[in-house]
C-alpha cells in the first residue's frame, strides 16, 4: 500500500491521506479486518505530525470506512462502505469538479483563485452545519413581590 504526498496542493495532508485509504478499501487493496499502519510509523514514513493521520484514520472511521481497536491499532471495518458506492461519488464530485472548472475558466479566473473560492465555499458550508442555530425566547420578567 503506497500512499503519496502533494504538497503544492491546497488539499490539506490530513484529507489525501484520508481519499487514499479509502480508495486502497473501493479498490480491494485494503480488505474488511486488515490493520492500517500504526499512527507513529505512518507519521514517520510520510515526514508529517502524528495529529495529521489520526486526524485521517478518525475521518475514516467518521464514514464507517474503519474502527478503532484500541490495542490492536485501526482496521478495516467488517462492513465497509461498498465499491459502487465509492465509484459513484467519485464520479458526482468528478462531474461537479468539470462544471466548476469549465466556469472557472469561462470567467477568466487563474486556477490559486478558483482553488481559493471553492476551499471558502467548503468551510462556510461546514461552517454552517456546525454553529447550532438559537432561538431567542421571550421570557416574562417575575415581578419582585
Amino acid at each position: 500500500m503506497r500512499i503519496r504526498l502533494n504538497h503544492t496542493t491546497p488539499v490539506p495532508p490530513f484529507e489525501q491521506i484520508r481519499a487514499q485509504l479509502a480508495l486502497h478499501v473501493a479498490a480491494g487493496r485494503l480488505t474488511p479486518g486488515d490493520r492500517l499502519p500504526a499512527i507513529r510509523q505512518l507519521a514517520d514514513e510520510l515526514d508529517v505530525s502524528t495529529n495529521t493521520i489520526a486526524r485521517a484514520y478518525r475521518e475514516l472511521i467518521n464514514a464507517g470506512i474503519a474502527e478503532a481497536a484500541g490495542r490492536r491499532g485501526t482496521r478495516i471495518t467488517a462492513a465497509p462502505p461498498v465499491a459502487h458506492d465509492v465509484a459513484q461519488r467519485s464520479e458526482q464530485i468528478e462531474q461537479a469538479a468539470d462544471r466548476f472548472a469549465l466556469t472557472a475558466s469561462e470567467l477568466s479566473v487563474t486556477t490559486d483563485e478558483a482553488l481559493e473560492a471553492i476551499i471558502m465555499a467548503i468551510r462556510r458550508r461546514k461552517d454552517r452545519r456546525s454553529t447550532p442555530s438559537y432561538t431567542a425566547h421571550a421570557t416574562e420578567a417575575e415581578s419582585p413581590t
